[in-house]
This record gives C-alpha cells, structure tokens and sequence, in this order.
C-alpha cells in the first residue's frame, strides 16, 4: 500500500471515529451545536485528502493540503473544548485528540515539503 494510501486510510478512520463520537454528545443545545460542527470539520479531512491526491498542480495540492489542515486543526479545537467542559470522558476522546494532532503534523510536512519542491522548480 503506498503512503498516500495508508494517510487516506487513517483520515477515513478519524472521520468515521468523529462520526461515532457526536453520536454519543448530550443531546442538548450545546451538545447538539458541538457535534454540528464537529461533524462537519471531522469528516472533511478524508474527502479533501483525496481532492488534494488528484491535484492538477503542485500549487492546487498545496492549497488542498491547506484546507485538509484547517479542518484537522479545527476538530482538535473542537475535541478539546468537549474535553474541557467534561461532555465526554477522556478515554472517549483520547484516540481523536491524538489522531488529529498526529494528521496534522503529517499533512504540515507534506505542505512544508510540497513548497520546498515548488520553490525549487522556479
């Protein structure tokens, strides 16, 4: 299986964690509100991933990249805010805290490289 596969493979995975985990939120308007938006940002990852996979331009995946980023880094702001106000025990976002910091320095080495080669091509 090649890199990018085993990257789009882990970014399913924390979409379909993301996915379960709103499902457990407090059904109250904070709760209801968290996992809106945790949803949304969660399970974006994946798909812009593979936008990014079939970039027409070294400048295009770098700009999918970049959105891919923001949304992992959102999610994580998300998840900790869920931690900090005690919806959800530790243990249940343990995995998805750690999961998205991980893609997230992942995908910013991607970007960091991915420059360095645009840089050299000029």
């Amino acid at each position: 299986m090649a890199k990018g596969d085993d990257i789009q493979n882990r970014m399913i995975d924390f979409g379909v964690g993301i996915i379960k985990l709103t499902s457990s939120l407090p059904k109250t308007k904070a709760g209801n509100h968290i996992a809106a938006q945790l949803l949304r940002c969660g399970t974006s990852p994946a798909p812009n991933y593979g936008e990014a996979r079939g970039a027409e331009s070294t400048n295009d995946f770098i700009h999918k990249l970049g959105i891919v980023l923001k949304e992992l880094n959102e999610s994580g702001v998300w998840l900790e805010m869920i931690r900090r106000s005690g919806m959800l025990e530790w243990r249940v976002l343990e995995t998805s805290i750690q999961e998205s910091n991980e893609l997230a320095k992942i995908i910013s080495s991607s970007i960091r490289t991915a420059n360095g080669k645009a840089k050299g091509l000029r």
